[in-house]
């Protein structure tokens, strides 16, 4: 990072007043550590469970663990900044943010697109699922994942970086987003701009088309299911990754593949706003924690550990009776 032109930006957030401010902070603390916690729990039993050792669920384990970092990204600065009052982010921690926050969304597209092709080997070729989708092959695809997000935002990033900043050092935004970013530069952004909406269209069109067609495929396997409950549980299983999809790449269509201008970079927050708060947030319960195994294994677990703790305490009881016993017959 070679730009000398400025040291730290300024987060100009949400043009609210103070008091609304704090109320919004408790909000979105409420929902970073139940965001956290939900995420940990699915990971927690994800390992835990052999009956969810499957590749459905090692690819929502992989969710959770995106959702984290995802959520942690923006949240803790944000949190400061609304707590503190004080809005400022260094020149380097702006670019890192940057960098995770479209690396972690790229990476969220892939593991989604994945995700749709896990469930067509299932419901089309049920037969042939566990040979298509080994263990090999679902690591393969994770890392594929995490490996194309980390590289493909990694020259957009450092070419941010290495922008001269001279307009100003507010950003119209509650984080450092590329958008408002290159608004403040005064160096040539045509270049940088071009390679945005061209990364940004190739990952979610091509993600929205593969998904739509796999489910276009699913859809009529699922026609041709002959038990009306095992319609529904597909039917279930499917609607759910759909309308995450859907929600997700509308929303990445509206703020980066449509053409930017800054009298609507106001308008983007509110979206922005439910892909980094409020979409980790929910992902579990939609994806996971309504999954009836997984409520099972919740549920296994939970009477387990009541279990063990009630033994545990009727032991702790035992033994104080004995010595008390033992003490009042020496008296």
């Amino acid at each position: 990072m070679e730009n000398q032109s400025v040291s730290e930006f300024i987060l100009l957030g949400f043009s609210i007043g103070r008091p609304a401010e704090l109320l919004l902070a408790v909000l979105f603390l409420a929902t970073y550590i139940a965001s956290l916690g939900a995420n940990i729990i699915i990971l927690c039993i994800i390992l835990a469970d052999n009956r969810l050792h499957t590749p459905m669920y090692f690819f929502l384990g992989n969710v959770s663990i995106l959702d984290i970092f995802f959520t942690s990204v923006i949240s803790p600065q944000l949190l400061r900044n609304l707590f503190s009052g004080d809005k400022s982010i260094s020149f380097a921690a702006c670019m890192v943010q940057s960098y995770f926050y479209f690396f972690l969304g790229t990476v969220e597209f892939l593991l989604l697109t994945s995700m749709s092709c896990d469930r067509y080997a299932a419901i089309c070729s049920p037969l042939q699922y566990h040979a298509i989708m080994n263990s090999q092959v679902c690591i393969q695809m994770v890392l594929g994942c995490w490996l194309a997000g980390f590289l493909s935002v990694l020259i957009p990033i450092i070419m941010i970086s290495r922008l001269s900043y001279c307009k100003s050092n507010v950003i119209n935004h509650f984080f450092c987003d590329s958008g408002p970013l290159l608004d403040l530069s005064c160096s040539d952004i045509h270049l940088i701009e071009l390679m945005d909406f061209v990364l940004s269209s190739v990952v979610i069109l091509c993600s929205l088309v593969l998904t739509l067609v796999s489910y276009i495929c699913i859809i009529s396997a699922i026609i041709h299911i002959s038990t009306a409950s095992g319609q529904a549980k597909a039917f279930n299983t499917c609607a759910t990754h759909l309308t995450i999809i859907s929600i997700s790449c509308g929303i990445s269509i509206f703020i980066y593949v449509t053409p930017s201008q800054k009298e609507t970079l106001e308008i983007h927050k509110v979206p922005a706003l439910l892909t980094t708060i409020v979409c980790p947030f929910l992902n579990p319960f939609f994806f996971t924690l309504k999954n009836d195994l997984v409520k099972l294994v919740l549920r296994d677990m939970l009477r387990q550990n009541t279990e063990l703790i009630s033994h545990k305490v009727w032991e702790v009881l035992g033994k104080n009776g004995h010595v008390m016993w033992g003490s009042h017959a020496k008296v």
